[in-house]
């Protein structure tokens, strides 16, 4: 199978601890970091993805709303710029300890934030990011 991310959660799954918006949000992330981590294809797609999944039975859920679709095209550049080529919806990414710790340093120094302005969590992820991402669930070995 295919994991379908949109482009800001490349970003938003570096930082991730077990927090979210709700009960089944966190178990649902907490079972997709588990199939990054087993080396599961990324498929990034345009929209709600699998992460979103469970917010989307909201009465209005945010990954629909036009600000969510501006940070998955500012992340998408930011990552592009850091890997060197296009990143747009269609593309399958493999993740490996090595890739996650480049855009973990890449994070930390602010150059992929660009899409991480006005983010309710944008405090929480700079602490972690601080903290050189202990706690945090994605967690590869390195080559």
């Amino acid at each position: 199978m295919t994991i379908k991310l949109r482009a800001h959660h490349l970003l938003c799954m570096l930082t991730y601890i077990g927090k979210g918006y709700s009960v089944a949000f966190t178990e649902n992330y907490d079972r997709i970091i588990a199939r990054i981590a087993a080396g599961e294809d990324i498929l990034i797609q345009e929209g709600p993805d699998d992460v979103c999944q469970p917010l989307l039975g909201d009465s209005d859920p945010h990954c629909f709303r036009d600000s969510v679709v501006e940070r998955d095209a500012k992340a998408a550049a930011d990552v592009g710029l850091l890997l060197g080529k296009t990143i747009q919806a269609g593309d399958v990414l493999t993740l490996d300890g090595e890739t996650v710790a480049r855009f973990r340093g890449a994070f930390g120094q602010g150059t992929t934030r660009t899409a991480c302005a006005g983010c309710e969590w944008f405090d929480l992820c700079s602490t972690i990011s601080k903290a050189d991402y202990a706690d945090t669930r994605l967690q590869l070995p390195s080559l």
